[in-house]
């Protein structure tokens, strides 16, 4: 099952320069473009879905979204990236869904206060025919916390800032930053089934859902 496959950045990150325009994002999925902060701390925009610069074709990329912590030096497609192509990508909250019978109900996970933080990424640049390039980057997953594991077995690995600016550092990497975020640290809650389908973009996406918890064996949604 994908994990990390949909995203939020709802306010413009104070990295991005003034002079750039900024759009607000409430659903952002795979093989869409969006921010990212790369170790130099310039603010670009990548395609999200890593292209390896040694892949056949683009179209690759959609199979990888997301790499796994515990293979990121050994996965040929993530090793060469996490020596000297890692990024961080601005967020403020990211989704994830439980199926109860025919229901695929998204839940938005995020900080206390919906606080802005980033995702540990790699990213790679692929050249096409025609001589243009692209840039392309994968989150970084990880275990999942006690919050989200109810739902999911993985979640991305989140950094605050900085823990991102240590992440971008050059040398080898620091295992200690590609660990579950802490539990107490995050909070959850539903949201409309609207975010299913990646064409909807707005903030309605991120207002909570009334649902019964009836719908939802196992766990409480909380206050």
């Amino acid at each position: 099952m994908v994990m990390c496959g949909r995203y939020s950045l709802g306010k413009k990150p104070k990295e991005l320069p003034e002079t750039q325009p900024f759009t607000p994002r409430f659903n952002i999925a795979p093989a869409q473009d969006a921010l990212v902060m790369a170790q130099d701390r310039s603010m670009r925009t990548m395609r999200w879905g890593l292209v390896p610069r040694w892949a056949a074709e683009e179209n690759g990329g959609q199979k990888l979204i997301n790499a796994r912590s515990e293979t990121l030096s050994s996965k040929p497609a993530f090793k060469s990236s996490v020596v000297d192509r890692r990024c961080a990508v601005p967020a403020d909250s990211f989704y994830e869904w439980r199926r109860d019978g025919a229901l695929k109900r998204p839940f938005r996970f995020m900080l206390r206060g919906e606080e802005p933080f980033f995702f540990a990424a790699i990213w790679d640049r692929w050249k096409r025919m025609d001589g243009s390039t692209l840039e392309s980057f994968s989150i970084i997953t990880t275990e999942a916390n006690d919050l989200v594991r109810p739902i999911h077995d993985r979640m991305p690995v989140m950094l605050t800032e900085a823990a991102a600016c240590k992440w971008l550092e050059a040398g080898s990497v620091d295992s200690s930053l590609l660990k579950p975020f802490p539990s107490d640290a995050m909070e959850f809650y539903p949201v409309s089934t609207r975010l299913n389908d990646p064409r909807h973009e707005d903030p309605l996406l991120i207002q909570r859902e009334d649902v019964r918890e009836a719908l939802l064996p196992g766990f409480s949604l909380g206050e």
